[in-house]
């Protein structure tokens, strides 16, 4: 069994930076593949970043590439998301993800274990 614990998020303006951090326990990190998604009010559990176990593949949704990046640390047991130049539309609540497998998978029945979720608010 898993536990994913998210923290860093907050209320930001437009074009500033936030730095979410999940750490992981109970579980062998490295075995999982792990991913961020997010929920804005109303709307689906989407997609954000996935990386690999070993941390040498990432693979972002098309909303946040080029501002978004997604790393890992097994030794810490840590998956980061480090969100550039955000944007009011980038407005939910966000979550990481761990799936037991060797594919990074943009489904949220995928994943197998959840974090408790973090608001991350952009104003214009």
């Amino acid at each position: 069994q898993v536990q994913l614990v998210v923290s860093g998020g907050g209320l930001v303006q437009a074009g500033d930076s936030l730095r979410l951090s999940c750490a992981a326990s109970g579980g062998t990190f490295s075995s999982y593949v792990m991913g961020w998604f997010r929920q804005a009010p109303g709307k689906e559990r989407d997609f954000v970043a996935g990386v690999r176990r070993t941390g040498a593949m990432t693979y972002y949704a098309e909303s946040v590439k080029g501002r978004f990046t997604i790393s890992r640390d097994n030794a810490k047991n840590t998956v980061n998301l480090q969100m550039n130049s955000l944007k009011p539309e980038d407005t939910a609540v966000y979550y990481c993800a761990a799936a037991a497998g060797w594919v990074i998978s943009t489904r949220v029945n995928d994943y197998d274990y959840w974090g408790q979720g973090t608001q991350v608010t952009v104003s214009s």
